[in-house]
């Protein structure tokens, strides 16, 4: 479920924790993986639910148990060079035992700790231990996270030490590196702060929940669901993928990993049906992208949103499912409109599965979803709903027969739930000590004033800025690591000038998924053109345009709170409908053919025609802003008259095919 995995597959290969968790052998490295992680889901159980059998565990002690376990954990998954894969060497042992060993005395000590103050005045033994733990942190970052996130946390990490040194407006109070390091490690501001605290309550349960979900077969069925729902229509294939690869993706959270699984069966069959391997692989990459952006579970990094903001989870995933829908309705026209335009056909009726028997196989899991849905939305129960509803759906996957567990599988899923929590452990400690070091040099809120001051005080100029940094983060960092950096430091500039905050942390999280899909990283798209055996650079380009909705909705839902469901309910409907037409209007433009109306063509006056209806469309659903100088009325009247001359030209063409 992490999106944590992406910084993996920045590295050099594309690969996330459960994987690499399941290349393992059986044998005690496989038996010390399966105790540890059992080990860290009891405790967590433990302490999520209250129990007070063997006395209370502060939240300190909890985290360094958790972080001691799965920090071990990465040891043994992930090898010291980048690629390479076996039996964990005799030094990676001594590894994960020393970080068992360290974790385990800050754990011993943590009522002295925090009697004492330790994090500003630390005895030599803790010093020393807090340079032990502060090398792993970053060597397990380095392994499970690549090159580039390891540096960048390096570097920010050791700011604290030089920021009297630097340059306005990168000055900040200076510490000594005895100080520095103890901070880092035991205050509750850095590696074990905000990112930390949301793994132990939050995280922990959801990323249990969708790997017992992927094991026991819900892939299959929703991958299934699809086919038989769309499967018969124009282009099926392709919105099998939207669908399948959608809900996939909002349960994994990993983008690639989602491209691999789902797109082993969706891009051949897009290929089978007409759609050529560049846009093939590209609507695969796109709606796998989407799914990590998509309530109701979405990625780890909405859940630690979630505790940045001080909000439920469920109100950032209400808030999240306009964009999404958009998102997806985007890439669903531009598919129908590809579809139409190439005459391509659905998948034959008898090819795909019965809609009432896959109900009837995989009700179980519409089940399960529907008590945490309901836990979730009703009871407000966001940390106990993923234990109740993988407790559910274990008990019903034993007691059914078809995708029962065997013992192997359920070992298999103990592991690959064990890499998956062990990778995003090593992340978000990694990304804490980057928090750490802008919380000790006071860095933040000096640089929120000096991008004001750069922006001019202009809201455009400042999302611009914004979007534009989350990009570049987004090509060298995970998606949870940019979103961290720049919850610190952009969102408090975009709150001075009168954004909404839900709005503004969604900003900063969708354009840190753009670079999935946007050369020159593109890893989504790169991953997906090699199952679909095509030009790389195509796909990454055809999955601009097929995503372009991505692009855009961002601008519109931060300039316009309604969109994340932030207003009355005649303003949301408004904007919503607004936004739908725009984003039709901008698909039917892209594509040359507008869905319900007819094609555009490929003549001089067609690609006129097809620049005004993206035109149209952008004047249709971007909302009215005093500080812009636009009502929403007058660009939306504006957006049907540029509309006008496109849709009848589309209306002509049809009649002309039809009659044809």
């Amino acid at each position: 479920m992490t999106d944590t995995t992406s910084q993996n597959e920045h590295g050099l290969t594309p690969d996330d924790g459960e994987a690499a968790a399941a290349r393992i052998m059986p044998g005690p490295q496989r038996a010390v993986i399966i105790a540890a992680t059992l080990a860290g889901i009891v405790l967590a159980i433990y302490q999520l639910f209250q129990f007070r059998q063997f006395g209370v565990v502060l939240e300190g002690r909890y985290l360094y148990i958790l972080a001691g376990l799965f920090l071990s954990i990465t040891f043994l998954i992930y090898r010291a060079r980048p690629g390479e894969k076996g039996t964990a060497p005799w030094y990676d042992w001594l590894l994960a035992a020393f970080a068992a060993a360290v974790a385990g005395y800050f754990a011993w000590t943590a009522d002295m700790s925090l009697e004492q103050g330790w994090e500003y005045a630390a005895p030599d033994n803790a010093r020393w231990a807090s340079l032990a733990f502060w090398v792993l942190v970053l060597e397990a970052t380095r392994r499970a996270g690549g090159t580039v996130l390891f540096l960048i946390v390096l570097v920010i990490s050791l700011y604290p030490t030089f920021a009297g040194w630097m340059p306005n407006p990168l000055n900040g109070f200076q510490q000594p590196f005895w100080d520095t390091i103890p901070f880092h490690m035991i205050s509750a501001e850095s590696s074990f702060g905000i990112p930390m605290k949301s793994f132990g309550q939050l995280v922990i349960g959801f990323i249990l929940f969708g790997a017992v979900l992927a094991r026991t077969g819900g892939g299959a069925f929703f991958n299934d669901l699809a086919f038989s729902l769309v499967g018969q229509f124009r282009g099926g294939a392709a919105k099998v993928a939207i669908f399948a690869s959608g809900l996939m993706g909002s349960m994994s959270g990993s983008v690639i990993s989602n491209v691999l699984s789902t797109g082993a069966v969706s891009i051949p069959t897009m290929k089978k049906t007409g759609f050529s391997p560049q846009t093939a692989a590209a609507t695969e990459a796109c709606a796998s992208t989407g799914g990590v952006l998509m309530p109701p579970i979405m990625g780890a990094t909405a859940f630690i949103m979630a505790s940045f903001l001080g909000l439920p989870y469920v109100e950032i995933a209400l808030a999240a499912a306009i964009p999404s829908l958009l998102y997806y309705f985007g890439l669903f026209t531009q598919l129908d409109a590809y579809a139409a335009r190439k005459g391509l056909k659905g998948v034959p009726r008898a090819e795909l599965p019965k809609l009432g028997k896959t109900l009837a196989s995989g009700w179980t899991y519409l089940f399960v979803f529907a008590l945490l849905i309901y836990m979730m939305v009703s009871l407000r129960q966001e940390t106990l709903a993923p234990f109740y509803a993988t407790a559910l759906l274990l008990v019903l996957n034993q007691i059914l027969p078809g995708n029962r567990l065997s013992l192997r599988g359920a070992s298999d899923a103990i592991v690959g739930t064990g890499g998956a929590l062990a990778e995003l452990t090593t992340i978000l400690l990694g990304v804490g000590l980057i928090v750490g070091a802008f919380s000790a040099t006071g860095l933040a809120g000096t640089l929120v004033n000096d991008l004001i001051f750069m922006a001019g005080n202009s809201t455009l100029a400042l999302l611009v800025m914004g979007a534009a940094t989350a990009f570049v983060f987004g090509m060298g960092m995970t998606v949870t690591a940019c979103y961290v950096f720049l919850a610190v430091v952009l969102a408090p500039a975009l709150e001075q000038v009168g954004l909404n905050r839900i709005a503004i942390h969604l900003f900063i999280l969708y354009w840190g998924m753009v670079s999935y899909i946007t050369p020159p990283v593109a890893l989504g798209a790169f991953t997906a053109a090699t199952l679909a055996g095509a030009n790389p650079f195509k796909v990454g380009m055809e999955a601009m345009r097929l995503g372009a909705v991505i692009y855009i909705i961002p601008f519109f839902f931060v300039l316009d709170p309604a969109l994340v469901g932030q207003g009355t309910a005649s303003e949301i409907v408004v904007a919503l409908v607004a936004a739908l037409l725009g984003v039709w209007f901008i698909s039917g433009g892209l594509q040359g053919y507008v869905t319900f109306c007819g094609p555009l063509g490929k003549s001089v006056l067609g690609y006129v025609m097809r620049t005004m209806l993206v035109f149209a469309g952008l004047a249709m659903a971007i909302p009215g802003n005093e500080s812009l100088g636009l009502t929403h009325l007058g660009t939306a009247i504006t957006g049907v008259v540029l509309a006008a001359p496109p849709i009848l030209v589309a209306l002509m063409q049809g009649r002309r095919a039809a009659t044809a």
